[in-house]
């Protein structure tokens, strides 16, 4: 098993060096000098890391069930969906979602008896102990949520932060069942007193000779959250894959992917947030060149953001003629109420249609807008505004973690139509 250890911006990083994506990375700074830096746009940097070809890595043995055809290999802890592997349909399937590990999976033998793993319930008036099985005594609700890791868009960045260099496949509209946690704590006599966050604890099993609490998943996020969490163990339908958490996972809709505990064994109510490194120090949106430490904004909930998946080609070019401009957009921890798009770089804005059915305020919405393309060059960008009257950003928040990034114009697309 290859143990991890924490980077300087809470991402965990292999021990052992990943030649395929030193080679990965060289190309896409390769493909950036060979155009100049100087005058050089956003957007065209965002194209030249866009068309790099990776080296194809075969899928590792744990998720070898999911789509070659859709992912792209990262290192054998990050895969990502590929941007043409979306499709026009809502729900992402199970062996198209990417994956983000911060530590190995446990021993698949906790899958084999689902219905016995455990999880302890504390910060509440009656502490107590449950089963799988027990839980699914407690209630029933099924939520549809995008589930993004806090990086998506990584990639982006001219800084080029540590960790993986995501680009949009980083996410994914998932369906998940489980009990409410909001009527577990009810059943539990309620939160006790002065506990202001939901803490979550992983059940991965820790690399020996380091402090536990420099490498454990514990992650504190407002207590109110727990309004609409779950402790899910089914996804898209099925029992949760033990790559995806099973099984049984925290759900905490609204908020990036690493508040959504795998392999959850302790969910506590709690006076502050967990001294874990990957609270503490990991995940926290800091300045460019500082670490992350408890004063600056912790990596909870996300923000609108849009990206456009069609016509976006991984080469060649875009036939003449009506095009049918398609990508996806939510609204963070508030429903979509509309999406735009430009084919001119943000110039002039034109109102995308809606489509398919709403899932809710969690999930993402699909949108499309047919336009008639000559023959040239276009910057295609959408943005979507969410509920509340928020429109996503122009322009991205720079930090040092590459975290966040929700920038229009950084997910614009340029492409060449003949």
């Amino acid at each position: 098993m290859m143990h991890t250890k924490p980077d300087q911006h809470g991402e965990r990083t292999d021990q052992i060096a990943d030649p395929g994506r030193r080679r990965m990375l060289a190309g896409s700074a390769a493909a950036v000098t060979a155009v100049g830096l100087a005058g050089f746009t956003k957007s065209a940097m965002a194209q030249a890391v866009t068309s790099t070809v990776a080296p194809v890595k075969p899928l590792p043995a744990y998720v070898n069930w999911k789509n070659p055809d859709a992912m792209i290999v990262h290192s054998s802890s990050t895969l990502e969906t590929k941007r043409g592997a979306f499709g026009s349909s809502i729900v992402t399937p199970t062996n198209q979602l990417y994956i983000r590990n911060n530590l190995p999976a446990p021993d698949a033998s906790i899958v084999a008896d689902r219905d016995s793993w455990e999880v302890a319930i504390e910060g509440v008036k009656n502490p107590r102990t449950f089963k799988v099985k027990e839980l699914k005594s407690m209630g029933l609700e099924t939520t549809a949520m995008v589930l993004q890791c806090s990086g998506n868009g990584r990639g982006y960045f001219p800084s080029k932060p540590s960790g993986t260099p995501w680009q949009v496949g980083a996410a994914g509209c998932v369906i998940w069942s489980g009990v409410p946690v909001r009527a577990l704590t009810e059943a539990l006599g309620g939160m006790a007193d002065g506990m202001q966050y939901m803490t979550g604890t992983g059940g991965e099993k820790l690399p020996e000779g380091l402090d536990p609490k420099s490498v454990i998943v514990e992650r504190s996020v407002p207590a109110k959250a727990m309004a609409d969490a779950l402790l899910a163990w089914e996804m898209n339908g099925e029992p949760i894959p033990l790559a995806h958490g099973g099984p049984l996972r925290l759900i905490v809709p609204g908020y990036s992917g690493v508040n959504n505990i795998k392999y959850i064994k302790r969910l506590a109510f709690t006076e502050a947030q967990t001294d874990a490194a990957i609270q503490a120090h990991g995940y926290r949106v800091s300045p460019p060149g500082q670490k992350g430490d408890p004063s600056q904004p912790s990596v909870w909930e996300m923000g609108p953001k849009s990206w456009i998946n069609s016509p976006a080609p991984e080469n060649g070019s875009v036939q003449a003629g009506i095009a049918q401009i398609k990508g996806v957009a939510f609204g963070g921890v508030h429903a979509v109420k509309s999406v735009e798009v430009s084919v001119d770089g943000g110039k002039s804005w034109k109102t995308a249609r809606l489509v398919g059915p709403d899932l809710g305020r969690y999930a993402w919405r699909q949108f499309v807008l047919p336009v008639k393309l000559e023959p040239g060059t276009y910057t295609i960008a959408c943005a979507v505004t969410n509920a509340e009257g928020s429109r996503q950003p122009e322009n991205r928040m720079e930090n040092a973690g590459g975290y966040n990034n929700n920038s229009w114009r950084d997910h614009a697309l340029t492409i060449t139509v003949v």
